[in-house]
């Protein structure tokens, strides 16, 4: 079956197919969450599929390019992500500010896009340790799905760099406060040179997103890959779409960021007017970049999808000012967008 080009045959199949799925996996992790031993590392596994399901649900979404592998696809997905949540919830909220204990959580990230790499003890530098083997069950599940992609062989690189982006913005964005910025600048001097003009900031939310990994691997399960759809999947997802996505994602958290004292990207632009006008810049360019992809009508509706799910969560609805600014984005993204901001509204309430 192909993929969707239509608003409502997406979000039929969504519902039909995606999502049940999705949750079925997700199921399973929760179980496996609490039988975690250690309290502080049981708690944020539970918080963390708790509070960002949705960010399974939404990736899981590309399990419908896998066409008949959708099922296996998906497993990855949900596991990937809920690595990805889980980490962000142990660093977001940890009595610990120490690179090394970052990098080596995030380690996990990279083994669980490496088949036959023996998962290591990922806590190493941090007090509370027994999981019962749930971080490396999900590294291992990863792995397990990936080996039987015949297109991995050359989507490996290209995922693994994608990973490095989004490892390194973990860790510089976790480290102690007077840090953060200067690490990331200094990252950001280093890839400048490889990417079109934008600043550290919207550079540190491109590397934010897991898309593209998703996006790669659903492509692996049809079949073999060249080099050329590689470089060709990789730069229709990184920089724009990834950063649009991660954008969206720092506009709506922006009162509990100022509250907790976190990095928020959003809080670098300079005016209310030139974040819109930045953010419609990279919107557009998204556009652009996925107009060369396989099923581009596809990821056109994810593009518009995703202004419209980060658009409909409560944090906008609540607060009068980033809802107005939230009303121009709508706008950005036409009726489609209308159509799937209407759809999550009711989804989420229900």
């Amino acid at each position: 079956m192909k993929a969707p080009t239509k608003p409502w045959t997406l979000l039929y199949r969504i519902y039909r197919e995606v999502l049940p799925d999705a949750h079925y996996y997700l199921r399973e992790w929760k179980e496996k969450a609490k039988a975690i031993p250690n309290d502080e590392l049981r708690e944020q596994a539970l918080a963390s599929l708790k509070d960002k399901a949705f960010h399974c649900e939404g990736g899981a979404v590309y399990g419908l390019l896998a066409r008949e592998h959708r099922n296996k696809i998906i497993r990855f997905i949900v596991a990937y992500q809920t690595i990805s949540d889980y980490l962000d919830n142990l660093c977001d909220r940890s009595t610990s500010l120490d690179e090394k204990d970052f990098r080596a959580l995030h380690q996990s990230m990279y083994h669980a896009l490496s088949p036959g790499v023996k998962p290591e003890n990922y806590y190493r530098y941090r007090e509370d340790q027994d999981d019962r083997g749930y971080l490396a069950s999900l590294v291992k599940t990863c792995q397990e799905v990936l080996l039987e992609l015949p297109g991995f062989k050359h989507a490996k690189v290209p995922m693994l760099q994608l990973a490095e982006y989004y490892c390194d913005l973990q860790v510089f964005k976790h480290v102690e406060i007077d840090k953060r910025v200067g690490l990331l600048e200094e990252w950001f001097e280093r890839h400048k040179e490889e990417l079109p003009p934008m600043t550290w900031y919207e550079f540190s939310a491109c590397a934010g997103s897991t898309l593209g990994i998703f996006c790669f691997a659903a492509y692996a399960a049809n079949g073999e890959m060249t080099k050329e759809q590689a470089v060709l999947i990789k730069n229709g997802y990184f920089p724009w779409v990834q950063g649009l996505h991660i954008l969206l994602d720092y506009f709506i958290d922006q009162e509990e960021d100022l509250e907790a004292e976190d990095l928020n990207f959003i809080f670098y632009y300079e005016s209310k007017e030139k974040m819109v006008e930045r953010i419609r810049h990279i919107r557009e360019k998204a556009e652009e970049s996925i107009r060369g992809l396989p099923d581009w009508k596809f990821h056109r509706l994810i593009n518009k999808g995703l202004i419209a799910i980060y658009l409909a969560d409560e944090k906008v609805q609540a607060h009068k000012e980033i809802k107005k600014t939230a009303k121009q984005f709508i706008r950005f993204g036409g009726l489609p967008t209308v159509f799937f901001y209407l759809n999550s509204w009711m989804y989420r309430r229900a």
